[in-house]
């Protein structure tokens, strides 16, 4: 190794102790606020169409870039695996509204799939009228359940077709695709959902779909796929923003998003006109947050070609002290949400600010239900974000990754952020609840949390509720051995009784002849 690689590594150990240091000195973030959320504040879930719905080809829909991603050979997604079936979310709705209705929350996140209601993607072409009746079906049954569908237009499963033609996000003409596909959401579902959010992270879905490669289409593109594919995002996000303001909202009442800002650089430039279009185009801030980092700027040069990563010309720290959740990437680290959402207050004009994501993964190795872990992150995050309400932040509404364990993109099936358990080698693909599930319950009935003694009681109360569930999940093996007995051996050896009896039969009265 270089002296002066020896001398970079030995200076960013120092910087990250220095760090952890002055956090262990704050008692202000360390410190547990005990009190109650705002009245009216909206508590919920989320869940994305291609991560849980299955039905990948069928009742008219199209294929997606990350159906042909997923299918085009091994080394894609860790362990080759695919969303084909997913969580089979496209027939289990009624099942699913039920958890919905168990967890007690306000609103529900979920997306629609652009390739399920158009195949091509193209409005003018074909409009899928099951993929319609579905989704009208969903937003029904919601309601009918009180619970406010707050709805996603596109959560990266772009129509494959568009990408074949146009090269995707890579195209300006995607735009317009975009328009016309959100319009259509906006004259179906409009006149029941309020609350819209037009592109999921889009930030991660441009820098690992045209930068890196790591997420469908793949395309590895480093040092432009990234801003270009940006550039047509934002254009895209202001069109269906201006179509919803001067069509639809005298009529609807409804609001949109931008959620999460794109960090700009090297993007294709915006004339003074599309600026002033795009300026505005938003009614509420939504933010997705899941872990923190320190970083610094980098002191010594980069070796590598243009990039986004090396136009960012930093480096990131984690504290060694910050409990690891068993993914490499997520650190459990509540005192920086709460700095996430007073920075967002101060630096956007104190919008309306809806957390549109936030959870914690499950540990790989471990498959039980008591995920205690995942108490804990709740309890920090959720407490952090009451102190910047106290602080004067506007937040509005707080929304729990995820409903179910389920497809997680690159990662196949080994990342778990569902508050009920997938039993994803069952046919049925059961769902089971974790302990998170009573202790999230307990803090939306509570609408936060009232005092020392009850907060722990809910702790206790989780992890004893969680050992019955992890007997029947031990037990599942067992049941589906019986389910096939009963489903398949059983009428099997039924037929062959018929069968035997009547060859008897024929036999004795070809004797009696």
């Amino acid at each position: 190794m270089k002296p002066v690689r020896v001398a970079t590594l030995l200076w960013m150990l120092l910087l990250v102790l220095r760090l952890g240091a002055a956090r262990m000195g704050s008692p202000e973030e360390d410190s547990f606020y005990y009190g109650t959320f705002p009245f009216g504040f909206s508590w919920g879930v989320g869940s994305s169409a291609y991560q849980t719905e299955g039905a990948w080809d069928q009742d008219g829909k199209g294929p997606s870039i990350w159906d042909a991603f997923t299918h085009s050979g091994k080394g894609k997604v860790l362990g080759n695996e695919t969303a084909d079936v997913a969580c089979d979310g496209y027939h289990k709705v009624q099942e699913d509204i039920i958890l919905l209705r168990e967890l007690h929350v306000n609103h529900y996140r979920f997306s629609l799939s652009w390739p399920r209601l158009l195949p091509t993607g193209v409005r003018a072409e074909k409009v899928n009228q099951k993929g319609m009746k579905f989704y009208s079906n969903l937003i029904d049954a919601l309601l009918s359940s009180n619970i406010t569908p707050i709805v996603t237009l596109h959560h990266w499963d772009l129509p494959q077709l568009l990408q074949v033609k146009y090269g995707g996000w890579q195209n300006v003409s995607m735009a317009n695709y975009f328009r016309d596909y959100a319009n259509l959401c906006f004259e179906a579902f409009g006149d029941r959902v309020k609350h819209w959010i037009t592109f999921s992270d889009p930030r991660a879905m441009a820098e690992k779909g045209y930068e890196t490669g790591h997420h469908a289409p793949g395309l590895k593109l480093p040092g432009t796929g990234l801003y270009k594919a940006a550039h047509h995002i934002i254009k895209a996000h202001a069109q269906a923003w201006h179509s919803y303001n001067t069509t639809w909202r005298s009529k609807q009442q409804g609001r949109k998003s931008a959620e999460q800002g794109l960090e700009m650089s090297r993007l294709p430039v915006f004339s003074l006109q599309e600026k002033s279009y795009i300026k505005g185009t938003s009614d509420f801030l939504g933010l997705g947050h899941f872990t923190t980092r320190y970083i610094t700027e980098r002191n010594y040069p980069s070796r590598q070609g243009p990039s986004y990563q090396n136009d960012r010309d930093l480096i990131e720290l984690v504290d060694p002290n910050w409990p690891d959740l068993g993914s490499k990437w997520l650190y459990s680290v509540p005192w920086g949400f709460r700095r996430l959402l007073n920075f967002a207050q101060t630096q956007y004009g104190n919008p309306p600010i809806y957390v549109m994501e936030n959870g914690a993964s499950q540990k790989f190795h471990c498959t039980q239900l008591c995920d205690e872990w995942r108490i804990q992150y709740l309890k920090g995050y959720i407490n952090e974000m009451l102190k910047a309400i106290k602080d004067g932040a506007n937040i509005k509404g707080y929304t729990s990754w995820s409903l179910l364990d389920k497809f997680e993109w690159e990662k196949g099936y080994s990342d778990r952020y569902g508050f009920y358990y997938v039993e994803f080698n069952d046919r049925n693909k059961p769902r089971y609840p974790k302990a998170s599930v009573q202790y999230y319950k307990k803090i939306i009935i509570a609408s936060g949390f009232p005092n020392p003694r009850e907060v722990e009681s809910w702790h206790q109360k989780a992890l004893e509720t969680c050992s019955i569930n992890n007997q029947m999940l031990a037990a599942e093996p067992l049941l589906s051995h019986m389910q096939m007995v009963t489903e398949i051996v059983v009428p099997t050896v039924c037929s062959l009784c018929v069968l035997i009896a009547a060859v008897l039969l024929m036999l004795l009265l070809r004797r009696q002849n």
